[in-house]
């Protein structure tokens, strides 16, 4: 099955990101210019692929993918021993969102059979190019327009689009994911720089994940000012050409309607109790027990990601600024999605 081969790839991979991120322009190889100017790319195609955010990702994709790490999250897996061909259709809402499913299809011995995402047509391929070449040639896959010959399916897009995807792969074994979003809690004695961690929740890729925080959950008696004040780290945000056109469309469309919101000039802060915001807005409700923040999680569940508290709250929560920081055995929607390919 050449699974060791391909984890030895797969580190080298992450020793090879490392590398290239650690450099300087200055120091840059033949490599390491093919790799910039892949990123450059990327950004000139789709603009909210800023090269920060996609050197990000990849520092991301680089710490996590340790021999350590691959090898825990395996160990709870049985290995197929019959490769099949997996159809991937990928999201590009935020650089590199489609990786793990390819990771997760060919360390369970099958072949992806990938789709991507027009906003992101560039990083994946480089990044298995090079994997293939650290592996001797031993990580398959195929990049396709459309999906024919395959065995199962694993696709991701809007809740309208799923709708369609059930309908349309309802004959095959199949993940079909929806449209998520992540909530804060706040119990109200944060400090200063858990505050800004929360901001990086918020504001890391735009706000463009499913593991981004829309709605947050605050104190009756909470000051709306500390978090302004916690966001200004980010308030550059607003130079970006395609989010200043959404803060202005949503700040004339709440003045016109004469809606109640509060404004920093480059976000918004709406109490409102729908789980998802506009893009440069964030939905915001007051608490005076944690019950109603229960129940709301109970009766939006299958829509929430991500939940964002302190440990003392007893929520099932990660920490202030971990949601961009998933660990291999984390799963969109919260499928296993190893544990189906084990059993294809």
């Amino acid at each position: 099955m050449n699974i060791e081969n391909k984890v030895l790839g797969l580190i080298e991979l992450s020793r090879y990101i490392s590398d290239f991120l650690a450099k300087k322009n200055e120091d840059y190889n033949e490599n390491d210019v093919d790799f910039e100017l892949l990123i450059r790319k990327s950004e000139i195609e789709n603009p909210w692929f800023t090269a920060e955010n996609q050197k990000f990702a990849l520092r991301q994709w680089a710490d996590l993918l340790t021999e350590q790490n691959i090898n825990n999250w395996l160990k709870e897996y049985s290995i197929s021993k019959t490769s099949k061909r997996v159809g991937l259709i990928l999201a590009g809402n935020i650089p590199l969102v489609g990786f793990h499913d390819v990771i997760s299809v060919i360390l369970s011995n099958h072949i992806p059979v990938i789709k991507l995402s027009s906003k992101d047509r560039y990083m994946i391929p480089f990044l298995l190019k090079k994997w293939n070449e650290f592996s001797e040639g031993n990580v398959k896959f195929e990049f396709v327009e459309k999906l024919e010959n395959f065995d199962a399916v694993i696709a991701t897009g809007s809740n309208n689009t799923a709708r369609y995807l059930e309908y349309y792969f309802k004959n095959h074994l199949h993940i079909i994911r929806k449209n998520r979003t992540s909530i804060a809690v706040l119990k109200g004695d944060e400090t200063e720089e858990e505050l800004k961690l929360l901001a990086e929740d918020i504001f890391r890729y735009f706000g463009l994940g499913c593991r981004n925080v829309t709605r947050l959950f605050i104190p009756q008696d909470y000051v709306i000012d500390r978090l302004f004040e916690s966001f200004l780290d980010f308030q550059d945000i607003i130079n970006h050409n395609k989010y200043a056109n959404n803060y202005d469309y949503n700040r004339a469309v709440y003045l016109l309607n004469q809606e109640k919101f509060w404004d920093n000039n480059f976000v918004m802060l709406k109490e409102d109790e729908k789980l998802f915001s506009p893009l440069s807005v964030i939905n915001f409700s007051r608490y005076s027990s944690l019950d109603e923040v229960k129940n709301f999680i109970a009766e939006n569940e299958e829509n929430i990601q991500c939940i964002v508290a302190k440990k003392e709250l007893g929520l099932d929560s990660v920490g202030l600024g971990e949601t961009q920081n998933p660990g291999l055995n984390t799963y969109a929607d919260n499928v296993d999605t190893m544990k189906f390919l084990s059993v294809i």
